[in-house]
């Protein structure tokens, strides 16, 4: 039965005489978290997860998501007449392929143009003329949303040089001279995460991203930020002003445009900026289509950048094992929930200095709920936790010294043969990625082989890529790094790793129905010596926390395993150890303790 939503868009459809309807997961600005206000796919679907496009049309819908999110979309689509589509899976047809199947002749594609990026705008366009179509570009399902949540406007805030490492002055020359090697004398920002990078400033208008609604444009002598005026103190609206930063009214961007941009070559990433923006330039307009220079720039962190992580690691560290102890301690003498869990490792984060809020919304999922790879428990549906098998926890915090992300698999009673294998499995993959040395050049497709052998000698792999990118108090998930066994266009993750990239490391195991296991530290890469061969690199572990030893099968670890696993806890134990005391302290002593 169709969800009442979509019957109502479906009658405005028909009255505008719209065959289909595009609805993304987007705001106007490609954040990977959309705000309540820009939910319209959440709200037409039912479905929860952070990626999805929803395709409506007077007598089907369908729903096209990643791997992540196939159990998840499964469930939560049930009843609604709305078709999965399990991207990358043999015999699913693209959504621009099914689109143009779908399509009447001479038949109207609609879909907001403000949250729809120029690269998929550019392939619903081909769909379109495919069928002598057009596209109308109107946010329909705005229309019938009556009580759409506001945007949000909350305060913006100034990111101190002791935390950034630099000033914004000198983020725009280096900005500017990469606009001038590439001929460019306008640069369009939208991206929400390179425009506060870019300025020093973060603020909280996406969820677990510190980030505020605004666009940017920069010219070669002039900065115009547009953002709500309420958002801006009068203190930090002159410090702007004075760095050359005139702010302009947020809902001004695009009819601005023209007069900022115009007769410019224009410097714009296709992939992040939306068909709007292409729709207030001029056809003639001389366009530089590439990565934004911040992208990269903001990726490699300074020195203070990675001195203030390392901060950030030692807090949350000491959070996340004051939870681990705990649950440890606790499990089986009291009720705990998925849910109750993931409440009390936020507390402990809470009890930690200059903590902000999540990085994303915790995975805590027990036994067969962690086989979904972003579980995420409700009030309806969280397990109890019971003293056996496996618990996952996946979090991250937000701090002024830096983003965290971490996942451990807790053993919390007996568990089988096979699970330790898996566990042992996915441990040494973790490790040994974690202990790569390579030359300057690699890409993290040339190492992720390292994580996935001991899994891919049992047969067995997991259905995402090893690791992302991690900005700096900004998102979690930040491009261009990030480990992967194989090229996906649209990840835009293989960059050549540099010194001061942070990088997750998170090999699996999902068993559906089963359970699910998790490994995750953060990454720093580093220099190491310089040879006749050339510039060798290596990683340097963030994350410090333990790993649990009861879930490891001895017989599974070779010396060079358990050596890494050895090193990795002492450090663990030296970093940790002057914040403990009694019998926290004798507890982590003991999860350090040394394989032998």
């Amino acid at each position: 039965m169709a969800k009442q939503e979509l019957e109502l868009l479906r009658e405005l459809m028909k009255k505008k005489g719209v065959d289909i309807c595009l609805i993304p997961t987007a705001d106007s600005h490609e954040s990977e978290y959309p705000g309540a206000h820009f939910a319209a796919r959440r709200y037409l679907s039912g479905f929860t997860g952070s990626a999805g496009t929803l395709a409506i049309s007077a007598d089907w819908a369908g729903l096209w998501t990643d791997a992540r999110y196939f159990l998840q979309a499964e469930a939560q689509l049930k009843g609604s007449g709305i078709t999965l589509y399990r991207m990358g899976e043999e015999g699913v047809p693209a959504l621009e392929e099914e689109i143009s199947a779908r399509l009447p002749h001479g038949g109207t594609l609609a879909y907001d143009g403000t949250v729809v990026n120029r690269r998929l705008g550019i392939g619903m366009r081909r769909s379109a003329e495919q069928k002598s179509g057009r596209i109308l570009l109107e946010d329909l399902p705005g229309e019938i949303w009556a009580d759409r949540p506001p945007l949000s406007s909350e305060p913006v805030f100034e990111l101190d040089i002791r935390y950034a490492g630099q000033t914004r002055t000198d983020k725009i020359r280096r900005i500017r001279e990469q606009m001038e090697a590439a001929g460019a004398e306008a640069h369009i920002l939208t991206t929400l995460d390179d425009i506060a990078w870019l300025l020093n400033l973060r603020g909280s208008d996406v969820p677990c991203n510190p980030v505020f609604m605004s666009y940017c444009v920069l010219t070669l002598s002039s900065v115009y930020l547009f953002i709500q005026e309420t958002a801006v103190s009068p203190e930090l609206r002159a410090k702007l002003e004075r760095d050359g930063v005139e702010l302009r009214e947020y809902d001004t961007f695009y009819k601005a445009i023209p007069a900022v941009c115009g007769g410019r070559t224009v410097m714009l990433d296709s992939r992040k900026v939306n068909e709007q923006v292409y729709g207030a330039l001029k056809p003639e307009q001389s366009i530089v289509d590439c990565p934004n220079p911040s992208e990269l720039l903001k990726a490699v962190k300074n020195k203070t950048e990675a001195d203030n992580l390392r901060e950030a690691h030692r807090k949350d560290g000491i959070a996340v094992t004051k939870f681990l102890y705990w649950l440890k301690k606790q499990i089986g003498r009291e009720e705990i929930t998925e849910l109750s869990a993931a409440e009390y490792l936020e507390s402990c984060r809470r009890e930690q200095d200059h903590y902000l809020e999540p990085s994303f919304t915790t995975i805590a999922a027990y036994g067969p709920n962690a086989a979904v790879v972003h579980y995420s428990a409700t009030k309806e549906s969280c397990a109890v936790l019971r003293p056996e098998g496996f618990f996952l926890v996946d979090s991250g915090g937000q701090y002024l010294e830096g983003t965290t992300d971490i996942t451990r698999t807790v053993v919390l009673g007996n568990i089988t043969e096979e699970q330790k294998k898996h566990f042992t499995a996915v441990l040494k993959g973790m490790l040994a990625l974690g202990g790569a040395r390579f030359l300057q050049g690699c890409r993290g497709i040339n190492l992720d082989y390292l994580a996935r052998e001991p899994l891919w000698a049992m047969g067995l792999d997991y259905k995402h890529g090893t690791g992302h990118g991690v900005g700096y108090l900004l998102n979690v998930h930040e491009a261009p790094n990030g480990f992967r066994w194989k090229m996906v266009p649209e990840r835009v993750d293989s960059a050549v790793l540099k010194p001061g990239m942070v990088t997750s490391d998170e090999p699996g195991v999902y068993l559906a129905g089963k359970y699910g296991i998790r490994t995750e530290n953060l990454l720093l890469c580093t220099e190491a010596e310089k040879t006749e061969y050339g510039q060798f690199l290596e990683f340097e572990f963030l994350t410090m926390v333990p790993i649990d030893l009861d879930g490891i099968d001895r017989e599974e670890m070779r010396p060079e395993d358990i050596d890494r696993l050895n090193r990795y806890h002492r450090q663990v134990y030296e970093t940790l150890s002057p914040y403990f005391k009694g019998e926290e302290l004798a507890w982590l002593r003991e999860a350090t303790r040394q394989l032998v």
